[in-house]
């Protein structure tokens, strides 16, 4: 048996979907419409994406 035949462990990693500017814009995107919105369901779910967004390093 060869190395190639016997399966990996982990997984290989995920490449990154968004890129940093990325989530700039959908950050400043939710805090527009953070700001347009009078629902206070909404907005309370419009923070909690924001916080897990994190917060920028240039910021």
């Amino acid at each position: 048996m060869s190395d190639t035949d016997i399966p990996k462990t982990e997984p290989a990693r995920a490449r990154a979907l968004l890129s940093t500017a990325d989530m700039k814009l959908l950050r400043r995107a939710l805090e527009s419409h953070a700001r347009a919105t009078e629902d206070r369901e909404e907005l309370a779910k419009i923070n909690a994406l924001h916080h897990r967004l994190g917060v920028p390093d240039s910021e």
